[in-house]
C-alpha cells in the first residue's frame, strides 16, 4: 500500500469516489468547483492506495492564495483492506486505516514555525445524534482523527438568516466607523481575545501567544472574497467609548458574519446583539438573500444574540484539532 499526495493525473479517480455517506464526504461537483479556485489543490488530496485501488482519500482546504490548508475537509475510506460495513474487523481496519493517511496529510501540509495545523471539520445536520446512520458515518472518523492525533473536539452551531425573518433593528446605543488603520483592528482583535467564550481562540492564544494569534485571526479575515471596507470598529454613542468591532465578509458559498466581539470592560450589556443586529443589516442592505454564521455551542451569549437578530439553527460544525498543550 502507498500513501501519498494526488496529481493532476487522478482527478478522475478521486471524483469517481463514492458519496455514500450522510455525513463527512464531499461531493463530486463541489471538489470540482473549488479546485478551480485553488481552494482545493492535488497536492492537498491524499490518497491510499494498492495495486492502482484507492483505498482512502483525504481533502484539505485552504485559501486560493495560501501556502498552506486550514481545515481537513473530507475523509472517505472503502475498499476491500478497509471493508465497506461499519462492524466487526473490517470497522477497525478502516479507522486504522483512515488514521494513517490523516496523519501522514497532517505532518506533510504542517505550516512551519508553529502555526496553527489544519483541523478536521464534519459537517452534521441539527440532531445528529438520534439518527444513527450519521452517527455510524461521523463515529469512525472522530475514531480515525484521534488516532492521527486530532483528539480535541468541539462543536459548533451553524446559523442562517434570510429576509423572512425581519430585519432586527437598531438600539441606537452604538455607532460604527470605520477605520482604515489594519494595526487599529489589530489592536481590537488582541483585546476581544481575553477572555473571550470561543474556543478556538483560547487555545491559539495558548499556542501562539495574544500578538501572533491576532495577527494570523485578521489575516484569515483579510483573505476573505469580503470587502476589508466593511469593516467597523463600535462606539457607545453616549460617550464614544469603544465597544467592539464587526467584519461582515463573504465566503465562496454567499454572506457570512465574519468576526465580530466586544471589548472585556463592556460585557454582559447586551452590546453582542448591537453587533450581530449592524452585521445582518449591513449584508441584507447590500442585498444578500442569505447570511451565514457559526458559534461554539458553548457560547450561548453569542448563540442567543443569533436567535434575537432572526437566525435560525441550520446544522452543526464538529471540529477536531490537535491539542493546544
Amino acid at each position: 500500500m502507498i500513501i501519498r499526495p494526488t496529481t493532476d493525473a487522478d482527478r478522475d479517480r478521486i471524483l469517481a469516489c463514492p458519496v455514500n455517506e450522510p455525513a463527512g464526504l464531499i461531493p463530486p461537483d463541489r471538489y470540482r468547483d473549488e479546485l478551480a479556485r485553488h481552494q482545493y489543490r492535488p497536492e492537498w488530496t491524499w490518497i491510499a492506495e494498492d495495486a492502482g485501488c484507492i483505498l482512502a482519500r483525504a481533502t484539505w482546504w485552504g485559501f486560493g492564495d495560501g501556502a498552506y490548508p486550514i481545515a481537513l475537509d473530507c475523509v472517505y475510506a472503502g475498499g476491500p483492506l478497509a471493508g465497506s460495513t461499519a462492524t466487526g474487523s473490517t470497522a477497525t481496519g478502516r479507522v486504522a486505516l483512515a488514521a494513517e493517511l490523516i496523519a501522514a496529510g497532517q505532518r506533510a501540509l504542517r505550516p512551519p514555525d508553529g502555526a496553527v495545523p489544519p483541523r478536521y471539520e464534519i459537517a452534521l445536520p441539527m440532531g445528529w445524534r438520534s439518527d444513527p446512520a450519521v452517527m455510524a458515518a461521523f463515529g469512525w472518523r472522530r475514531d480515525a482523527a484521534a488516532r492521527a492525533g486530532l483528539s480535541d473536539e468541539l462543536e459548533r452551531i451553524r446559523f442562517e438568516w434570510s429576509p423572512d425573518a425581519g430585519l432586527p433593528r437598531p438600539s441606537g446605543r452604538l455607532v460604527f466607523r470605520p477605520e482604515p488603520d489594519d494595526d487599529v483592528f489589530l489592536d481590537v482583535f488582541r483585546q476581544i481575545a481575553v477572555g473571550s467564550l470561543d474556543v478556538m481562540t483560547r487555545r491559539e492564544v495558548a499556542l501562539l501567544g495574544p500578538d501572533r494569534q491576532a495577527r494570523e485571526d485578521m489575516d484569515i479575515y483579510l483573505a476573505m472574497p469580503g470587502d476589508r471596507d466593511w469593516w467597523r470598529l463600535a462606539y457607545r454613542a453616549a460617550d464614544g467609548q469603544l465597544a467592539g468591532m464587526i467584519l461582515p465578509n463573504r465566503n465562496s458559498d454567499g454572506a457570512v458574519v465574519g468576526y465580530l466581539g466586544v471589548v472585556p470592560g463592556l460585557r454582559g450589556r447586551g452590546y453582542i446583539n448591537d453587533l450581530v443586529a449592524q452585521t445582518t443589516r449591513f449584508h441584507a442592505g447590500r442585498g444578500e438573500a442569505r447570511i451565514a454564521a457559526t458559534t461554539d455551542s458553548v457560547n450561548r451569549p453569542m448563540a442567543a444574540a443569533f436567535g434575537h437578530a432572526g437566525y435560525r439553527a441550520c446544522g452543526i460544525r464538529y471540529v477536531l484539532s490537535e491539542p493546544s498543550g
